[in-house]
């Protein structure tokens, strides 16, 4: 019983040690968003700040979030994204909700017959000044 306790006791520790060892993730302001035109065959690589809506042929994006975490550790860079579809008949669908993964651009990527877009990254400032306040 005696040993018991203290695997129990050595778990326990081990988890609480191994809670404060996470690494903290940054949130980041700016998207940085890569976008394929099959059309053209052109892929264009923009910056999208947090909660701002832009246009990239018929998708209309927004990023809700972008996290990314310190130098110092192993890269994960996540955003959640929402992306809709302007109709021919000008009908907005949404066609995208979720999480995208940076280093992982095949997961979760969208992909349209005319354009498709991905995550490439996210950063704490961009050379494209934010949106104004509403």
């Amino acid at each position: 019983m005696r040993l018991l306790i203290t695997l129990t006791a050595l778990l326990f520790s081990s988890f609480a040690f191994a809670q404060d060892e996470t690494p903290k993730r940054i949130e980041n302001p700016v998207a940085v968003l890569a976008g394929l035109d099959k059309i053209s065959g052109r892929i264009t690589e923009f910056d999208v700040y947090v909660g701002e809506t832009v246009k990239f042929g018929r998708l209309e994006i927004t990023p809700r979030v972008c996290y990314s975490r310190p130098v110092t550790e192993r890269p994960k860079t996540t955003a959640f994204l929402e992306i809709d579809e302007i109709t021919l008949n000008r009908k907005i669908e949404r066609i995208f909700t979720g999480w995208m993964f940076a280093e992982s651009p095949g997961v979760n990527a969208v992909d349209h017959p005319v354009n498709d877009v991905w995550l490439k990254g996210c950063k704490l400032e961009s050379d494209i000044p934010p949106p104004p306040e509403s």
